[in-house]
């Protein structure tokens, strides 16, 4: 065998081995489930059961219509119109991204919880029994869904504002030709075009409403990721957890399925004759000013009041108290999150490459794979690896004991392998996207005039594809660290015994009713979340420049695994 023989099948080899660690979390899933656990399922379908289903079912679809709300009004307005304030709105409306939901639940509760904050100030006014009255009820479903929405609509708005844009001058005139009016045109012409881009946004908001776990713990609504861990930790029954996260899969199988129907037949481009994008409508006075409320309270709320909240917590209670109980939690954290991004670029890179070297069933195949783990809610892909890493772990020990060593002990569950290994399978997806715009921006021919000159295709990834694949290289690493440095899930159920990251000391502050000790934690996440909003924000309007003489692309939402690295 040639040495570009070898090295072909070395690289398609390591493209089908990742597939397979990314499948595997679901086969251990769905083997786990068909264990028969009867003496627990009595009990779930009487108590458990009924009220999951119905708090999902609920959460999700008031999340879905606030996102969808509130993410359509503000693209159009920012999109279509000009207002005092826009320039600053725009960049301002994506970064409640920033702000993960369970530290917007710990906030909010805090904030407006009996003794809190807004309590506090309101009994300077009225007694403190009607103050107390005034309070909304953050703990309840309501609560759930407004905490949620106000920092998930960002997913709706960043896709169809750049739909909303893309939609050509010769749309609006038209429009104007029939004697629509500008809702009108809103209503018939503008939405149903964007139809793509709103399933695509919302899909993304309710998966990671599946996903979470702090924020409805912490709120008291039982959804299905809720009762997996309660399942797992009071019964301790593993294959019941997995007979419920099955249940979960095919929840997020629906979703997947809801953003396929929302975005079929759907394409169109701008026109090569009138490329330039529709004018925006001035409005001024009292419209003006409607338009930059309507933009700017989903800011406040979403965003500007739980950073303040954070940085005056952090102040008040001193922050070189705060940084020296954070010092192991910050080394975890990033330990983890850095193993974790260098693997998951360099096996997205594995993939991708695979697939352009070497196209077929089998590439094409390991490639699409690679997207599935960001579907995957963390919880469910945490308690999917944990009977394969301890089958590991116990075969190694075995394994020691049979040459006559000393057992090493559990090697992946005990040393957070087991954490950056569900790092890795949930965010390959991100790293997976990114190389795969960039090679698609990079012509075959440069592969065939390296070919030409002799150049091996080792040599021509050095020399040709990896200079142009640095940018995306670069996204890729900050994104996927800073997702690594927010998920809690995994975390949760994957970390070692006596170990905390920055996400999981803020879930035990708030477990302890004391979140405020955690919040220059909380703020760090915020902070270091801040990069990669902004990094989106530059990509969406990349394409929007009016003097583009660029037809639109088929699809103007943003690609999945990039819009959903923010979270």
């Amino acid at each position: 065998m040639t040495r570009k023989a070898r090295g072909d099948v070395a690289l398609i080899a390591l493209a089908l081995l990742t597939a397979a660690i990314v499948v595997l979390p679901v086969a251990s899933i769905v083997g786990l489930a068909l264990q028969p656990v009867p003496e627990l399922w009595p009990e779930l379908v009487n108590y458990v059961l009924p009220r999951t289903l119905r708090d999902t079912a609920l959460l999700l679809a008031g999340v879905g219509a606030v996102t969808l709300t509130l993410g359509t009004a503000t693209a159009w307005l920012i999109a279509t119109h000009d207002f005092p304030g826009r320039a600053l709105l725009a960049w301002l409306l994506p970064l409640p991204l920033a702000i993960p939901t369970y530290i917007a639940a710990y906030v909010y509760v805090d904030l407006f919880e009996p003794l809190g904050l807004v309590h506090q100030a309101l009994t300077g006014l009225l007694p403190s029994s009607e103050a107390a009255a005034l309070l909304p009820a953050l703990r309840s479903l309501p609560g759930a869904v407004a905490v949620m929405g106000l920092v998930l609509y960002p997913y709706v708005y960043l896709s169809a504002r750049t739909m909303f844009q893309m939609q050509g001058a010769e749309v609006a005139e038209a429009a104007r030709t029939l004697g629509a009016s500008r809702w009108v045109t809103f209503w018939r012409v503008s939405l149903p075009m964007a139809r793509p881009a709103l399933a695509v946004g919302l899909a993304l908001a309710l998966l990671e409403t599946l996903n979470d776990i702090g924020a409805s713990e912490y709120l008291g609504v039982n959804t299905f990721t809720a009762s997996i861990f309660a399942i797992w930790l009071n019964h301790g029954s593993l294959p019941g957890a997995a007979q419920m996260a099955c249940l979960a899969l095919a929840v997020v199988a629906a979703l997947v399925a809801l953003e396929h129907y929302g975005s079929r037949g759907r394409a169109f481009s701008l026109s090569a004759e009138n490329p330039q994008l529709a004018p925006r409508t001035r409005l001024a006075g009292a419209k003006g000013l409607a338009a930059a409320a309507t933009c700017g309270l989903p800011v406040l709320f979403g965003f500007v009041l739980p950073l303040g909240f954070l940085a005056y917590q952090s102040l008040r209670r001193g922050l070189h108290t705060q940084v020296a109980g954070l010092a192991g939690s910050l080394t975890h954290t990033l330990i983890y999150a850095a193993i974790a991004t260098s693997a998951a670029l360099v096996l997205g890179l594995a993939v991708l490459t695979a697939q352009r070297w070497r196209p077929g069933t089998l590439t094409r195949a390991a490639a699409a794979v690679s997207f599935i783990g960001y579907a995957l809610p963390g919880l469910v892909l945490a308690l999917g690896l944990l009977a394969p890493l301890v089958a590991f772990d116990n075969a190694i020990g075995r394994l020691a004991r049979g040459l006559g060593l000393s057992s090493p002990g559990l090697l992946l569950i005990g040393s957070g392998a087991a954490v950056t290994i569900a790092y890795v399978i949930r965010f390959l997806a991100v790293a997976s996207g990114f190389f795969r715009a960039a090679y698609a921006r990079i012509p075959l021919d440069y592969d065939d005039g390296a070919r030409v000159t002799g150049a091996g295709q080792f040599t021509t990834m050095r020399r040709v594809h990896l200079p142009l694949l640095r940018p995306a290289l670069w996204s890729a690493a900050i994104i996927v660290f800073v997702d690594c440095l927010k998920e809690l899930p995994a975390t949760l159920l994957l970390r070692p015994l006596n170990v905390e990251t920055l996400a999981t000391s803020i879930y035990q502050y708030a477990s302890r009713g004391s979140f405020e000790d955690g919040a220059l934690a909380a703020l760090l996440i915020v902070a270091a979340s801040m990069a990669p909003v902004i990094f989106l924000t530059r990509l969406a309007d990349a394409p929007l420049k009016a003097d583009s003489t660029e037809p639109a692309p088929q699809s103007a939402a943003l690609p999945q695994a990039l819009v959903s690295a923010t979270r």
